[in-house]
């Protein structure tokens, strides 16, 4: 009589099962049940306590530990048997590679069939014990294979200082075991180990120190984020839609599409299946393969993008990391598992979607002006103002910005990072250095002809950008521009009008806030605004740094004639606060910023902000002195002073200067790889440190010899035409 779940052949196919006969098999056919599991399922999971045999019917299945991929197990084989008989926590995971049918044979199920057929029961256990005997002997074959092909001895067990307490613990336990999930609230999203970050479930191989990383540092946002964005490709593949990340606008992302389709119904659509892979808590599955293997891969899946770097790169395998199917080249740590992802939406925009986000643990309503905006709507009992409206002006801006570059770019033929290096590996490094300054020339130019047009009633010229922005270059140049065009530029720095040093205000922190608007005599500033564009002399203010003291009329008298213009630069120069009392035509506001963010892939781009950081960091350990721990510890406060000071008034711009040149990475990569390295193993900089040599590698090294000297570029590295 054949068995209920399963016919006699299918179950002698089984090797646990082909020595019992036709009776023995039917009445063990009874207690098994039957399991369909789709592919990418987690059939069972490395460190649970579930109790159960499987056998495989149909398909095949992967078992991991850790991030290493022990073997896959096909038709007849079986998994489960020890914790079967012990209940034991289980040690490692198995996935289905495909569509798989299994047999499984549950404790409760088991026990039950003992007492009814304890002879049959008795011959099983003997058969899982020999199977078990059979499987460790060809383990320790190949374990002592390795062993004898490893000249290094390996430890026992290691110690791991956290939290100032050493512990002894076994070599090989993972990370995530000594860490909490969360600190005060807030997510532990990867280890630092010695200062590096590393996936939670990396495990310690030697002596460490450990401490979790949070989405209270940048960088644990930045981990957040990126498993957000895994997690959305692989929704898109389960729905068979082809997506890209786009361009990061810092509290949200744009999805590009692929394919034109309804942007709302897929929004509604991405947004549900991302929400269905998290509740399912999906692991993170790696594969470590050769390059070549990998560019196939990517070409199969239509990814030309991360093909294309891998073809340029010196490794010789590459890690791939997916959150089921689809799988995209390991750029730094992620989430071990798509649970702990939340907090985020999907909307549509002009053309694509916008993934919009906020960090759990760090949470704050989109940029500043949502903030302001929030704050007023409360006092005025009016409801907060949607997050998702900010994102879609936002996003239509930041595409403004950058169409006429990228539009260059695609004519250079360098849609990637992996295409500029194979057109930098086929000679074209000149070609690209000399059409990239004479695209900044052409702009330039553009900007001082506009200026000219208007130069009947245009008075002053407020320029304004983030910090390492090449602000002082651009002035420079625009100066040389403009005296082309007949005009006479004249400089005033805001600088010069900040109040007394014990006037100034003080940040959450108790340091002196020199970015707050408050810490500039903003009256004297717009009145002597106010009379210039008037035409009238003024003895402008001067501050005595080394006093602490302003003084009104410290300064030199300016008076604009007929062909003079005021050039005012600060980071103020884009606030209304500044102009708000003077006629709109007086006033020509330029925002200066590097904004093209080339992709290495689908998933992962170079960020503008990665870039102000690199040249920072060069410039000041290059010209000042100043380590590049020091310049990437003060980042954050440089970065939230932008946010609160620039970037919300961004818009009120009517010009912007993109100040991003296509080669400058591989340049600056010259100078910054070393003095990252100079930061110290457990210094609070690692973390961004190892990051930001991480993405240097990805780019071909360029030697700054065809760097022109009137180049923003030179600000940073030296060399420059100007003086500063």
């Amino acid at each position: 009589m054949p068995a209920p779940h399963a016919d006699l052949a299918t179950l002698r196919r089984v090797e646990l099962f082909a020595c019992f006969d036709d009776d023995e098999l039917t009445r063990l056919g009874d207690a098994l049940q039957p399991r369909h599991v789709p592919a990418g399922e987690v059939i069972v999971r490395e460190g649970d306590r579930d109790r159960g045999l499987y056998a495989i019917v149909e398909g095949s299945v992967r078992v991991m530990h850790d991030d290493l991929h022990l073997g896959t197990l096909g038709v007849g084989e079986h998994f489960g048997e020890l914790a079967l008989i012990t209940g034991s926590t289980r040690t490692a995971s198995v996935i289905a590679d495909r569509a798989s049918r299994l047999l499984s044979l549950e404790a409760d199920a088991f026990e039950a069939f003992a007492e009814g057929h304890p002879r049959i029961a008795i011959r099983l256990l003997r058969e899982v014990v020999a199977s078990s005997s059979a499987h460790l002997s060809r383990m320790n074959e190949t374990l002592g294979g390795l062993l004898r092909e490893r000249g290094l001895p390996r430890r026992v067990d290691v110690q791991v200082r956290l939290d100032g307490e050493v512990r002894t613990v076994h070599n090989g336990t993972l990370a995530r075991a000594l860490l909490p999930e969360a600190i005060d609230g807030t997510p532990v999203v990867a280890a630092l180990v010695n200062g590096r970050p590393r996936p939670l479930d990396a495990p310690l191989n030697g002596n460490a120190t450990l401490a979790p990383l949070t989405t209270a540092h940048w960088e644990g946002q930045r981990i957040y984020r990126h498993s957000l964005g895994l997690a959305l490709l692989e929704a898109a593949r389960e729905l068979g839609v082809r997506v890209r990340l786009g361009p990061s606008l810092g509290f949200a992302q744009r999805v590009l599409l692929v394919e034109p389709t309804d942007r709302a119904e897929l929004a509604d659509a991405l947004e549900q299946a991302m929400r269905a892979l998290i509740a399912r808590d999906a692991p993170l599955v790696r594969e470590r393969v050769g390059v070549a293997e990998a560019i196939d891969y990517f070409a199969r899946v239509g990814w030309a993008s991360a093909a294309r770097l891998a073809d340029t790169t010196r490794d010789a395998a590459i890690t791939l990391a997916s959150y089921g199917e689809l799988f995209v080249p390991e750029h730094g740590p992620f989430l071990p598992s798509t649970g702990r992802l939340s907090h985020f939406g999907l909307v549509e925009d002009e053309a694509d979607l916008l993934l919009v986000f906020t960090v759990p643990g760090h949470e704050r309503a989109g940029p500043p002006e949502v903030v302001a905006r929030d704050r007023a709507a409360r006092i005025s009992g009016l409801p907060p103002a949607s997050l998702a409206l900010v994102a879609r002006d936002v996003s239509r801006r930041a595409v403004r910005m950058t169409e006429q570059q990228e539009r260059w770019l695609d004519t250079l033929g360098v849609s990637c990072v992996g295409d500029f290096n194979r057109r930098s590996i086929d000679g074209a490094v000149g070609e690209l250095v000399h059409v990239a300054e004479g695209f900044h020339e052409k702009s330039l130019g553009r900007i001082a002809d506009a200026l000219a047009a208007n130069a009947d009633h245009v008075r002053i010229v407020c320029i304004a950008g983030p910090s390492s922005s090449g602000k002082t270059t651009f002035i420079r140049r625009l100066r040389v521009q403009l005296q082309v065009n007949g005009i006479n530029p004249k400089g005033l720095g805001l600088d010069d009008y900040y109040v007394d040093r014990d006037a100034t205000p003080r940040d959450a922190d108790g340091d002196f806030d020199f970015e707050s608007l408050e810490a500039l005599r903003l009256d004297l500033l717009v009145d002597h605004l106010g009379r210039l564009a008037r035409g009238e002399p003024v003895r402008t203010a001067h501050f005595d740094f080394k006093a602490g003291r302003s003084h009104a009329e410290g300064g030199p008298v300016i008076r604009l004639e007929e062909h003079d213009l005021l050039m005012l630069e600060g980071i103020h120069g884009l606030n209304p606060r500044l102009y708000e009392h003077l006629p709109a035509d007086k006033i020509f506001r330029i925002f200066v910023c590097p904004l093209v963010q080339l992709p290495f892939d689908d998933l992962t781009r170079m960020h503008a902000s990665d870039l102000r950081l690199l040249r920072r960091i060069v410039r000041d350990r290059h010209g000042r002195s100043q380590d590049a721990a020091e310049t990437i510890r003060r980042w954050p406060k440089v970065r939230a002073g932008e946010r609160t000071h620039i970037f919300p008034y961004q818009h009120h711009a009517d010009e912007v200067f993109d100040t991003s040149l296509v080669y400058e990475v591989s340049v600056l990569k010259v100078f910054a790889e070393r003095y990252l390295l100079e930061v110290p193993r457990h210094h609070d900089a690692q973390a961004t440190a190892e990051r930001l040599l991480a993405l240097l590698d990805r780019w071909i090294t360029i030697y700054p010899d065809h760097v022109p000297p009137t180049s923003i570029l030179r600000e940073f590295i030296g060399g420059s035409g100007f003086t500063y």
